[in-house]
């Protein structure tokens, strides 16, 4: 059975009632079972739970047709079904629900990481896409589901050209698209249609909460739903924060997440494009704006002068916020978190270091459970390197210096600059890297 590949993996050979032994085999190869007349066995029909119906083929007694029947006790699960990833379990599943019309092109468009925010999993842009799948309707969604663990089912799209980043997922199974994320210890509800979330930007975010922020107040000029105000609240203990965030889904989301976080006392919420600003307060060249929110808010950043620290969490550029940042920073001066996509050149392969063959494949490296707890934005493959590459340090003196000249014509005496740290939070691209460069920005005393 082993050889014709016709034992279930699935489950381990039993011993039954009788001195016979039970062996499973696969429902959708019993065509090729040719068991000779003398062979004292016969094939029973079992339902395991929801799974499919299995066969066994208890050895001992006469050959006789299928027949549906209980044993003494259920199926116990081979040790490597219990080993099973996520990824494998799913692929088996799928393997079994569409039998003889399982194809190495479909085996290609089954997923092999997802994103899980509680009970929802949420697919690839790429999964599912070839034409047989569509001839299953619910019946996939279900199998999907039930093998992944969830109970609803979504799938991303395309991240829309609207200047918010707005997601396009569809769900394709379930009603509601309100789900709940930990990260951290901290609580993120957000409705998966509407809202984008990130799981690249975990290390940004728990860095920030390491931050030394008593007592400090706080503007996120890109706040979103909370990713970086509710670390700064909750783990950094910044004593306020004004948040301000231009698309009413994220602002929605951001209200209950801060009530779900217990610091709603400690944030106010401002509904609209904080890069808008009277023209008085432009001492610099108006650039142009990216499409607003609709309808279109007529909305002026009415903060001067309050912040200690002051988050720019928005790529591939902040750089339309600089000078908004520059005027909310007090006058005593503070630090400036400024993201940006930063183009680098590629690094040259290091010398190869020999790997002993025992230390391949270490199970403690591996993360082969198809979950993507950390995955790059779309094509971002590369492993990030931690030296400060030329690039980085080019873009950081840059970035420096715009500042400084932004601070001393708007205060009207110079001001200087310090770089504290450039931060390297994922590949976002080929030769792309998100990176942050935390930026101390001090009146010089006369």
């Amino acid at each position: 059975l082993e050889e014709e590949q016709l034992l279930d993996g699935r489950y381990r050979l039993q011993e039954v009632p009788g001195g016979r032994v039970a062996l499973p085999v696969l429902e959708e190869k019993l065509f090729q079972l040719r068991l000779p007349p003398e062979m004292p066995c016969e094939l029973v029909r079992i339902q395991v739970g929801k799974d499919p119906p299995s066969w066994v083929l208890p050895w001992g007694g006469g050959v006789s047709a299928p027949r549906a029947t209980s044993l003494p006790q259920d199926p116990v699960p081979s040790r490597a079904a219990r080993r099973q990833t996520p990824a494998q379990k799913l692929r088996d599943e799928l393997r079994r629900l569409l039998g003889e019309s399982w194809s190495e092109e479909l085996e290609r468009d089954v997923p092999r990481a997802w994103q899980r925010h509680g009970d929802l999993v949420l697919l690839s842009e790429d999964s599912f896409r070839a034409a047989p799948w569509e001839k299953l309707g619910t019946a996939l969604w279900e199998t999907v589901a039930s093998a992944l663990g969830a109970r609803r089912l979504a799938r991303r799209g395309r991240v829309l050209p609207d200047g918010m980043r707005s997601p396009s997922v569809t769900l394709l199974l379930g009603q509601d698209s309100w789900v709940e994320h930990v990260d951290n210890g901290i609580r993120y509800t957000f409705d998966v249609t509407k809202c984008m979330f990130s799981p690249g930007n975990i290390t940004e975010k728990l860095r920030v909460a390491s931050l030394p922020c008593s007592g400090e107040v706080l503007v996120d000029l890109y706040a979103g739903i909370g990713y970086f105000t509710l670390p700064y609240l909750v783990h950094a203990a910044a004593a306020f924060a004004y948040a301000c965030e231009w698309n009413g889904h994220a602002v929605e989301a951001l209200r209950r997440n801060l009530a779900l976080n217990g610091v709603q006392d400690r944030c106010r919420i401002h509904h609209g494009d904080s890069r808008q600003v009277s023209s008085a307060d432009r001492p610099w060249p108006p650039r142009p704006c990216v499409a607003s929110p609709s309808p279109p808010l007529s909305f002026q950043l009415e903060l001067r002068n309050v912040a200690d620290r002051v988050n720019l969490g928005l790529i591939p550029s902040s750089e339309e916020g600089w000078p908004v940042a520059c005027r909310v920073l007090k006058g005593t001066g503070g630090v400036l978190h400024i993201h940006h996509n930063v183009e680098t050149l590629p690094a040259p392969a290091p010398p190869q270091t020999p790997v002993l063959r025992a230390e391949r494949g270490s199970p403690k490296g591996a993360c082969s459970d198809g979950e993507a707890q950390h995955p790059t934005e779309e094509s971002g493959k590369e492993t990030l390197v931690a030296r400060i590459r030329p690039e980085w340090q080019r873009w950081a003196e840059a970035t420096a210096a715009r500042i400084r000249g932004l601070l001393a014509e708007l205060h009207g005496q110079p001001w200087r600059t310090s770089i504290l740290h450039i931060e390297a939070v994922k590949s976002y691209a080929p030769h792309v890297h998100h990176l942050v460069l935390d930026l101390e920005c001090r009146p010089t005393l006369p």
